[in-house]
């Protein structure tokens, strides 16, 4: 699971061969009383544990995104799909859909204003490159563009340097312009505002954002400034495009820039002008998703994402690996567990009637990118015929924190966008697993924010329905000390079955499910 600041096999061919619990070929094409209780059965505790101790050892490095141990992962994966006799889901038949990633290192430079120099660390802080001379600065206020809301009415921002803050703009009434109630939309958010503001001025043409969030500045320097200790950069996907280049400044810059701009939301043409002076030099790297396809036998263009991350953190300055066999290890191998079972059912005659789609993604922890190249460069299925996506993301231990029935699965985001999810999933429950669906991570004012860190999101604004399955976080969470022996096996068998069952009857009902709360 990310942060909220952010497979070689070894040999080990009877993984998925003749230990796996099967089907026998005597029940094989024969009527069965409840196939998904049947098929679900194959899912064990001891193959679990044999996927993860294997997966989550030393010999994978840790798994970081771009890294040697990373890329044995990726082979491992691809090698169990290959035994399972489960075809990828790219028409070529590569199992690997590259991601194209770049670490962008901290650019040198300046940005100034008339005599006023600012000081890269201090005033602003960017990852972006970009050599620019205006003579002007326009102000957009928040930088929104929706339905009930626009600071860019007669607003021209082509080849210009915006101003812009953090949050939106609230009504006499003091509810939010945007929603028109009392629940602050997307744009007022930290992360999904910044980038949804981005997106705007990207494409009306902006070269170059000067971006105001007093409340949050601090966190952007921390990160920075870990990153300037350790001559590191910041990876994420290569962008083709040109985007607009972004830099976030602080209240000092922002006021010398324009010292109304804390009261003031009203845009304007400010006769100010900006120097920006920032070269960088990116690093390029390379990342595979690991995807797999069982194609559904009535409707086979419509699909059910099933993801996990396969990456982790790495090893450590110390040389300790963190093995991350929770995080997200146990997702992993539920996934695989999962996809035999779907297997079996098809070669028996009992195949699901939509299409799975078994979706391993990279740089989960770099800031859910290889989640956000599938839904947002490259989906290899439609996303309009994508039904839902169920996200594994640690699966494997109990939260310290929570009392209560051991037998639990923290449940995020099923009622967020269908109804019809919501109540398919509760349902499912009720009838096979009997398990304390837990809520309490769910609430839309949740501290932790765990509805935005894991890659389902990457689906949810997309406006595809979603669960996320989670145990919650523990004291061995991104530490070297997350290893497969702490794993309770038991549970993880009961979490991957309910997602089995989960993603049976979303593949099977008859009627798709339907999105009666589509995001804005």
């Amino acid at each position: 699971m990310q942060n909220k600041l952010s497979l070689l096999a070894l040999g080990l061919i009877m993984a998925c061969n003749s230990s796996q619990t099967t089907v026998t070929e005597s029940q094989e094409n024969k009527p069965i009383a409840d196939p998904a209780k049947t098929y679900a059965a194959t899912i064990t505790e001891s193959e679990l544990r044999e996927h993860l101790f294997t997966y989550a050892s030393d010999d994978f490095e840790g798994r970081e995104t771009g890294k040697e141990g990373q890329k044995k992962a990726v082979n491992y994966l691809k090698e169990q799909y290959q035994q399972m006799q489960i075809p990828a889901a790219q028409a070529d038949g590569n199992y690997f859909q590259e991601v194209p990633l770049e670490i962008t290192k901290l650019p040198e430079g300046s940005v100034s204003s008339g005599a006023q120099t600012y000081t890269m660390g201090k005033d602003f802080i960017t990852f972006s490159s970009a050599e620019i001379n205006a003579d002007q600065l326009v102000y957009a206020g928040y930088g929104i563009e929706d339905t009930n809301y626009s600071d860019f009415e007669s607003l021209d921002v082509a080849g210009k340097v915006v101003l812009i803050k953090a949050g939106e703009p609230m009504a006499e009434d003091k509810t939010y312009r945007v929603s028109g109630t009392m629940q602050p939309s997307e744009w007022g958010k930290m992360s999904e505002g910044l980038a949804k503001k981005s997106e705007v001025l990207t494409a009306k043409g902006a070269k170059a954002i000067l971006f105001y969030d007093p409340q949050n500045y601090s966190r952007f320097k921390r990160s920075f400034d870990y990153m300037s200790r350790n001559n590191s950069g910041r990876m994420g996907l290569k962008q083709e495009d040109e985007n607009a280049a972004l830099i976030v400044i602080s209240k000092d810059m922002a006021t010398s820039l324009y010292p109304e701009i804390s009261e003031n939301n009203k845009a304007k043409v400010l006769d100010t002008p900006v120097t920006i002076n920032l070269k960088s030099e990116n690093e390029q790297i390379s990342s595979e998703n690991v995807v797999a396809f069982i194609k559904g036998s009535e409707k086979p263009g419509e699909y059910i994402v099933i993801s996990s991350h396969l990456d982790h953190i790495g090893v450590n300055d110390d040389g300790k690996i963190n093995n991350g066999a929770d995080d997200d290890g146990s997702g992993t191998v539920a996934m695989l567990e999962i996809a035999e079972a779907f297997k079996a059912a098809a070669k028996a005659g009992n195949g699901p009637k939509r299409s799975l789609v078994f979706l391993h993604v990279t740089g989960e922890e770099k800031g859910l990118l290889g989640s956000q190249y599938y839904t947002d460069f490259d989906p290899i299925f439609p996303l309009a015929n994508t039904v839902a996506n169920l996200n594994i993301d640690m699966i494997g231990r109990i939260d310290p924190k929570r009392d209560g029935d051991r037998n639990y699965i923290y449940l995020i985001g099923s009622d967020k966008l269908s109804t019809d999810l919501h109540q398919l999933s509760e349902a499912v429950n009720d009838k096979y697993s009997q398990m304390e669906l837990d809520y309490i991570y769910n609430d839309e004012n949740d501290p932790n924010r765990f509805y935005y860190r894991s890659d389902h999101y990457n689906f949810a604004k997309n406006n595809i329905p979603i669960i996320f399955y989670f145990n919650g976080t523990h004291a061995d969470y991104h530490r070297h000390t997350d290893t497969p022996d702490k794993i309770n096996y038991d549970l993880l068998k009961n979490r991957a079955q309910l997602v089995f069952y989960t993603a049976w009857e979303l593949a099977n009902r008859e009627q798709r499910i339907t999105v009666d709360k589509a995001a804005k």
